[in-house]
């Protein structure tokens, strides 16, 4: 994972000092070593890719309503009044996804799940960086590059930065939910991936890139905004060059969250009214609630392993480890703000520091290796290693009770997935989504409106979500009921030119039967 550069001889000639010096590396090996990351992101996608189609998940109710927007966007019909809340950056990709039709859902899993799983490299990635770049002792720059810094970097140094690596990979993917989140393709994962490949990219000395990944988190996240203003701060006084950027990345955050809001619906500010009065919203102390609901994302071990790392880079005056301590503690106080101002605070908008918390965890694991035999001359190489023993073997109880939770959350996921599959299918049954369309307003519980306005696109305001007040209402409505095997379907009020064409629609039902195991349509 080094940068490192070493310096060749040119091609042709002999080293000027008869020392033996390594030639460049020619042929697969030169063209794998100038690509490696390229061919790890293209293998990357292709995992993924396998992911999505051997896990049978479906997003969650938030990917869908994504999904909905980039088709009506095309169509000139984008309305942001009903759920989800307004986000910018999915924006981005379901847009031009859309292009492809039903390809769009698998499009955006693939993207969701191979950016979210990219988190753990990154994490990966600023680990080795600190534990095979910070010296012994004395301060580390946080704006210069660290490249070509690891050249002096000895095969046990190296060792140690590789383990870090892993256990701060492996650390984010072990936050809590984490994966269900991942297979349910959601943006939050993706965000973590977006701000860890900033830090990265910020230490690999590419401030452009690393302050446009903060326009980008910022697209997702609010709390990521004080983070990219400080950073177009300090790159604005820095690198005269960048102003022309951070004026466009800035100027294109403000227009994407509060001016297509405004284009549509009149509400500029349509993403905090929504965020409102959400049932998820903390009751209790909502200081010390917030805080619970971090803690709660990683285990216990880990949390420690990151105070050690803070710890030993404030003797080391490693001010790359404490900057990183900082932004975490300052995104969970901006989280409490939001939670005090009446947004939900939930877990799953904590998960960009608890991304820190891992690679802070994994570097004080390869600072322990690299300096535990400096402690006494009597410690030999390896007196660090029972340390990161005891460590892993701590996490994994609590790794064992989580992978089990995932598995059952996995088939319930999938069990959901059928459902989802059945409903589409009973569309195609009572004519299409046109014909339904015609004969009323399709209406079911809240948890399948989003799924059922991308089936039918439409907006997901057009669904109505409240059986119970529907029924009451004068309008046609056409309403599905989830069953255990199957939907029930059934028409009311429709309008009397329509009665005989929509007459498929009243007590019917999609279940299966001996002769159609995978779902009939049957009039009651």
């Amino acid at each position: 994972m080094s940068d490192t550069a070493v310096q060749h001889p040119p091609a042709g000639r002999q080293p000027e000092t008869g020392s033996s010096r390594a030639t460049r590396p020619t042929g697969t090996r030169a063209l794998a070593g100038r690509y490696a990351w390229w061919i790890v992101a293209v293998a990357l996608v292709i995992f993924s890719a396998v992911v999505v189609l051997v896990a049978g998940t479906r997003p969650g109710y938030d990917p869908y309503g994504w999904l909905v927007w980039g088709y009506q966007a095309w169509h000139a019909s984008l309305n942001l009044g009903g759920a989800p809340s307004w986000k910018p950056f999915t924006f981005l990709f379901t847009v031009p996804y859309s292009l492809f039709g039903h390809y769009a859902l698998w499009l955006w899993m693939t993207t969701a799940v191979a950016s979210s799983l990219a988190g753990s490299i990154f994490a990966g990635r600023i680990a080795y960086r600190v534990v095979a770049t910070s010296p012994a002792g004395g301060s580390s720059s946080l704006s210069g590059s660290v490249r070509g810094s690891s050249s002096a970097t000895g095969p046990e140094r190296r060792s140690a930065a590789i383990a870090a690596a892993i256990f701060a990979g492996l650390a984010l993917l072990g936050i809590q939910d984490y994966m269900h989140y991942v297979l349910s393709v959601q943006s939050d994962p993706m965000l973590v991936t977006v701000c860890l490949a900033a830090i990265d990219c910020h230490l690999s000395g590419h401030p452009r890139w690393a302050f446009v990944l903060l326009a980008l988190a910022s697209l997702g996240r609010p709390e990521a905004w004080p983070f990219t203003g400080l950073y177009a701060i300090w790159a604005w006084r820095t690198i005269p060059a960048m102003r022309w950027l951070i004026g466009v990345c800035l100027l294109a955050i403000a227009a994407l969250w509060f001016g297509v809001p405004e284009i549509t619906n009149h509400r500029p500010n349509i993403a905090g009214q929504l965020a409102l009065k959400s049932p998820r919203e903390l009751h209790s102390n909502k200081v010390i609630g917030t805080i619970d609901r971090f803690t709660a994302l990683s285990y216990f071990p880990i949390e420690l392993a990151a105070v050690v790392a803070v710890v030993i880079a404030a003797f080391k005056r490693n001010l790359v480890v404490l900057m990183l301590a900082a932004a975490a503690v300052l995104w969970v106080l901006i989280e409490i703000a939001f939670t005090l101002h009446g947004f939900p605070g939930v877990p799953r908008y904590l998960f960009e520091p608890a991304g820190v918390t891992a690679a802070l965890a994994g570097i004080a694991v390869g600072w322990v290796l690299v300096d535990a035999p400096r402690l006494s001359a009597k410690l030999s190489g390896w007196s660090g290693i029972p340390v990161v023993v005891v460590l892993v073997a701590s996490l994994l109880p609590g790794a064992l009770a989580r992978a089990r939770t995932e598995h059952r959350d996995l088939n319930h996921e999938r069990a959901r997935t059928t459902e989802i599959n059945k409903l589409a299918a009973t569309i195609d049954a009572i004519g299409g989504y046109k014909h339904l369309r015609a004969c009323g307003r399709p209406v079911m519980n809240v948890e399948y409106v989003s799924i059922m306005a991308w089936y039918i696109k439409l907006d997901t305001g057009y669904i109505g979500y409240r059986p119970q007040f529907e029924l009451k209402k004068k309008y046609p409505i056409v309403l599905f009921t989830s069953l255990p095997n199957g939907w029930a379907v059934h028409s009311y009020r429709v309008r009397p030119a329509l009665r005989a064409s929509c007459s498929n629609l009243a007590n019917a039902l999609y279940v299966p039967t001996a002769r159609h195991p995978n779902g009939v349509l049957i009039h009651r």
